[in-house]
């Protein structure tokens, strides 16, 4: 097993341990990729085909409407990121998951990953728990929205990755956190520019 495969399937076996022939075969079919800053993962209208495991970097998925950028969310190192709408429906994507930074990945095509779900019991229900976990995250998300300050929730950002967050433009933060571009400003000077 590769060293970088470690950190996904630690990633993989905290939501059900996989028993070692199903990750032989899980893993047979990853494959390591690395990006460059400003490549994307998926761009709107193209038809989702893998899921990425970050091991460095990060990214951040939005979506254009009427030439206005909107930022949905921030994946980090530790996170899987794809255009789940997208792999699940087979219909074009309504995203673009552009990288932050260099970043390196590890890809799990859906090929991959439906001969696991179609041959092993324990691949499926991993696939449901990080389904059910992906709609929590989406879930807190939505209510730290509507609950929290725009302080609290530039402080919860920041503590996930300070340094991939000072590096982001105000514009694609404040579009994140729903506040106005003047407002994230202010609650930088508060952190000291972080």
């Amino acid at each position: 097993m590769e060293d970088n495969f470690l950190p996904i399937k630690n990633a993989i076996c905290h939501f059900h341990p996989l028993k070692n022939d199903e990750w032989e075969v899980l893993s047979a079919g990853l494959i390591v990729k690395n990006f460059n800053k400003g490549d994307f993962l998926i761009r709107q209208s193209e038809i989702e085909n893998n899921i990425y495991f970050i091991n460095k970097g990060g990214t951040r998925s939005f979506f254009i409407r009427v030439r206005k950028d909107y930022t949905v969310d921030f994946q980090f190192e530790g996170d899987f990121v794809t255009g789940y709408y997208s792999l699940i429906t087979r219909e074009p994507s309504s995203i673009n998951i552009e990288l932050l930074e260099r970043t390196q990945t590890i890809v799990l095509p859906l090929k991959v990953l439906t001969e696991v779900y179609i041959n092993y019991p324990r691949g499926e229900k991993i696939g449901r728990l990080m389904a059910e976990f992906q709609y929590l995250k989406r879930l807190k998300k939505e209510m730290d929205l509507l609950s929290q300050t725009a302080e609290e929730r530039y402080a919860a950002l920041l503590e996930k990755s300070p340094k991939l967050i000072r590096s982001q433009s105000v514009k694609h933060l404040s579009s994140y956190l729903g506040i106005q571009p003047e407002s994230l400003s202010r609650i930088r000077k508060l952190y000291g520019r972080n």
